[in-house]
């Protein structure tokens, strides 16, 4: 009885997880959508901040899973990139022109699955993560081309992640004139979504901006992963933000600034 169950929340978080128009995803993001499948905590209001503790053990779905078989989206992941940038591609002049975007990814499956969805194409920004860093000096010098131009860096919300913004700067050798732009995820935006957090080793968080609540369930061991975020949400939002599309107000300036502060990651700072 209890098999037949897993066995069928399985079969919904694939269905959801690929959806719309068969995405590809992560086993973590899976795992995270079998967990919604279980425990539909997204369905909370917004206005109640908090996250959820996983219903579910990750091996019990890494055994559910196995027993499913072949899963159709399901991402085979490879080892970071290695070599020199471009190195794939015949132009001469590809390192003469600028580039006003770059995504660094702390988790290397999350920049693997914005690649596999196209999202460098749509949004034309080179997708990277910290495996990936340093930069290529030739890419640097691109950023450096550029009046404004940003390397976006998207994290989970946990003391290392609040942290890796402030080292990125210096993890990719990227010009001072450069933009560093945090996009989240944070413990405030993960409370938002009330998505499903898990716990670790505490760790302090160096970062200096960093609220009292969530310093207070950051301290708690408390982590939530950008896998923790369903797939076709994570790739709409990114794709917004390293774009700077920016959603018209539904009601009065003052709807617009909370949603600004409420939602899913951050706006980039003008």
């Amino acid at each position: 009885m209890r098999d037949r169950v897993l066995d069928r929340l399985l079969r919904s978080a694939i269905e959801r997880a690929g959806a719309p128009n068969g995405l590809w995803f992560t086993e973590r993001q899976l795992y995270y959508q079998f967990c919604r499948a279980a425990l539909p905590a997204h369905r909370l209001p917004h206005r109640v901040a908090l996250t959820v503790p996983v219903p579910v053990g990750y091996a019990v779905f890494r055994r559910v899973l196995r027993r499913h078989g072949e899963v159709p989206g399901l991402l085979a992941l490879r080892p970071p990139r290695t070599g020199p940038a471009g190195r794939h591609t015949a132009e001469p002049d590809l390192f003469d022109y600028g580039l006003p975007r770059l995504l660094v990814c702390q988790s290397e499956s999350v920049a693997q699955m914005l690649r596999a969805n196209a999202l460098p194409m749509e949004s034309a920004c080179p997708v990277l993560s910290a495996a990936e860093l340093p930069l290529d000096p030739r890419v640097a010098a691109m950023l450096g081309r550029v009046e404004r131009s940003a390397v976006y860096v998207l994290h989970d919300a946990s003391a290392e992640g609040h942290d890796f913004p402030a080292r990125v700067a210096e993890l990719a050798g990227i010009p001072d004139t450069v933009r560093v732009v945090p996009l989240g995820l944070r413990a405030n935006q993960a409370a938002r979504l009330h998505v499903f957090h898990q716990r670790g080793v505490v760790r302090p968080v160096v970062a200096a901006a960093v609220d009292p609540w969530e310093r207070a369930w950051l301290d708690r061991g408390r982590f939530a992963e950008v896998e923790a975020v369903r797939p076709a949400s994570l790739l709409r939002t990114v794709h917004r933000l390293v774009r700077d599309i920016r959603r018209p107000p539904r009601t009065l300036a003052g709807e617009w600034r909370r949603a600004r502060a409420a939602g899913f990651l951050t706006w980039p700072a003008a």
